[in-house]
């Protein structure tokens, strides 16, 4: 094998061990999303599984709930994007911004 060659395959163990644990580390982390003024409140982690839901009792009408229907998904998307970002900041620091396909 060319020294080339060794050399890149080192390189690409070593970005896919700090890749697995950037994923650790982020898997850690919490995002948390609202809507309407707080009233609803989603937090997710870092592998984007929601870990919570509060409600404000202040927002729940029988009569309404389309709209308690729509601040839990604009909550829970709200977090959803947050880890989002955080992922592809830490990603994008990883790769010098390069754009690597499946990732």
């Amino acid at each position: 094998m060319s020294k080339k060659l060794n050399s890149l395959l080192k390189e690409a163990k070593k970005m896919q061990k700090m890749m697995a644990e950037m994923q650790e580390q982020l898997a850690k982390q919490t995002f948390e999303g609202q809507a309407g003024g707080g009233v609803v409140k989603a937090k997710v982690n870092g592998e984007k599984k929601l870990l919570e839901i509060k409600i404000s009792p202040d927002v729940v009408d029988p009569d309404d709930v389309e709209m308690l229907e729509d601040l839990i998904l604009s909550a829970i998307n709200q977090a959803m994007d947050e880890a989002e970002k955080a992922s592809n900041n830490q990603l994008s620091g990883l790769t010098g911004n390069l754009k690597i396909p499946g990732f």
